[in-house]
């Protein structure tokens, strides 16, 4: 047998081979195929559209209002003009602004609480508060907590760059109201009442003073 037809041979052989192996490893394409399942896209970013345009979503705002709503248009106009505001800190601090002057009206001192207040809503709170005094009437009571605080609505006046922002507020109180006899003429002493309210507060947005005043309440 020449050479050259010996590595003919050869050479078919290993192809032979080759084959084989490739079809054991692959399999072929005769018969049943289970159907390929497409590959699921990418997960988009979220978006939000504010003022007709489409904005990434911002969790901090889709945590406290419906996408699109005026509340969130407002919110996204303040984050704009002052970045580092965030509707969470807000909140909390709000919460905590709630307990102070809630129970600063009641116990009829506003002295520490007064910078909190907008002219009218401490005209008004002193005026409650005077009345008493003139009946003789004393208050006890005490704050059990807050049990819920949440954002209820949002306002952002851009032409001034004041926003107002309202929470509406479930605290749980003792409250007592006495004559100058000591006898209970409002309240329970020993029960505790659901207290339920929505405050407004107001801030010009980009100021240095980062406090919130109290403008409304309901």
């Amino acid at each position: 047998m020449s050479n050259p037809l010996l590595q003919l041979i050869v050479l078919a052989a290993i192809a032979v081979f080759l084959i084989l192996r490739l079809r054991g490893v692959l399999g072929t394409r005769d018969g049943f195929e289970p159907p390929r399942v497409p590959e699921e896209p990418a997960q988009r970013s979220r978006f939000d559209v504010i003022d007709g345009t489409a904005e990434p979503g911002d969790s901090d705002i889709a945590d406290h209002a419906e996408p699109g709503s005026p509340t969130a248009r407002a919110l996204a106009e303040m984050k704009r003009l002052e970045p580092d505001f965030a509707v969470g800190p807000f909140l909390s601090g709000a919460k905590a602004a709630y307990e102070m002057i809630l129970m600063a009206f009641e116990r009829g001192d506003l002295s520490e609480v007064r910078a909190f207040l907008a002219p009218e809503i401490a005209q008004a709170f002193d005026a409650v508060i005077e009345d008493r005094k003139s009946r003789g009437l004393t208050t006890e009571a005490q704050f059990l907590g807050t049990r819920e605080t949440a954002l209820a609505a949002a306002e952002f006046t851009q032409a001034t760059g004041m926003a107002e922002l309202s929470v509406r507020f479930v605290g749980e109180m003792i409250v007592a109201t006495r004559d100058a006899e000591g006898n209970v003429v409002e309240g329970d002493p020993k029960a505790a009442r659901k207290q339920r309210d929505t405050w407004t507060f107001a801030r010009r947005m980009g100021q240095d003073d980062p406090n919130w005043q109290l403008v409304a309440t309901a």
